[in-house]
């Protein structure tokens, strides 16, 4: 989501872009024609509501029975990005994978066909479809945590502060959340601050709307553990996760906040890649009773 002012005029003339310029403004979020390497199987564009926005891709391992399932939301500023992106799948799906995991990526609508809100009921219809058709790929529907990056880890917040943004489509709770690098948990606080034009498109002038849209304003009941992914390098970006944090530990959560010495965009393309982020990641899903 951050990329400073210059990233940010850029993304209002994307449509004039290249291909490629367009995956560099949105941070590797788009595949620019490339294709991502095939895992062992792939089920592509699957859909779980009625707009062509709304599809998922699922990667499983071989001989997949009952096996615990990552659900991954790209980001791009609410308005760019592709479940296909490089840095979203490929050091995933290497990595978790061959330790057993269903890997499911999502697209949703995006600006301006949806505002954020709606966007976070298009993941919601997203984990529900894939809690109730897990059992079809090898996965188990009950064992299913969510994972989203920048705009994306916004998204994946907001759904697991208010579950009845998933009331309609039967979403299940689920184990727990790992979001990479949000600087979006309070957004009335970005939108009373000094903040980027990007912020304007996809939050507008409404007070009322922005406390909708925060998840560390709508947190409803107990939520299930959550990992909070912060670049120690966007000041924003760990101060918004501790005050997150805080918020779910009130109300009665577990929440931590995993601060790395990466750029926003390699907190997600960095992850699933050897190392000690990886194996943070890996101990909290542990946390959550999974391999």
């Amino acid at each position: 989501m951050g990329g400073g002012r210059v990233a940010a005029c850029l993304n209002d003339h994307r449509n004039e872009l290249s291909p490629a310029c367009r995956d560099a403004v949105s941070g590797g979020e788009t595949t620019a024609g490339r294709a991502v390497a095939e895992p062992t199987a792939a089920r592509r564009d699957i859909a779980y509501g009625p707009d062509a926005a709304q599809r998922l891709d699922v990667y499983t391992p071989a001989g997949a029975a009952k096996a615990p399932v990552i659900v991954m939301m790209h980001g791009g500023a609410w308005a760019l990005g592709s479940k296909t992106s490089h840095s979203i799948v490929d050091a995933k799906v290497a990595h978790w994978l061959p330790r057993g995991y269903v890997f499911v990526s999502v697209e949703t609508r995006l600006l301006p066909a949806a505002n954020p809100v709606e966007q976070a009921r298009d993941l919601a219809a997203a984990v529900a479809y894939v809690q109730k058709h897990a059992a079809e790929w090898g996965g188990d529907g009950a064992r299913v945590v969510l994972m989203g990056h920048s705009a994306g880890a916004h998204l994946a917040a907001l759904l697991a502060a208010d579950p009845s943004l998933g009331a309609k489509s039967g979403l299940r709770a689920v184990l727990g959340t790992v979001a990479l690098d949000s600087a979006a948990y309070d957004v009335t606080q970005i939108m009373n601050a000094r903040h980027l034009g990007l912020y304007d498109r996809a939050f507008g002038s409404d007070p009322a709307f922005w406390r909708t849209a925060s998840p560390s304003q709508q947190v409803r009941g107990k939520p299930a553990p959550a990992l909070l992914v912060c670049s120690s390098r966007r000041r924003d970006s760990c101060d918004q996760a501790e005050g997150f944090a805080a918020t779910l530990k009130r109300a009665g959560g577990r929440a931590t906040v995993l601060p790395q010495n990466l750029s926003h965009m390699d907190i997600n393309a960095q992850l699933g890649k050897d190392g000690a982020y990886t194996a943070a990641v890996d101990k909290f899903l542990a946390s959550l009773g999974l391999p």
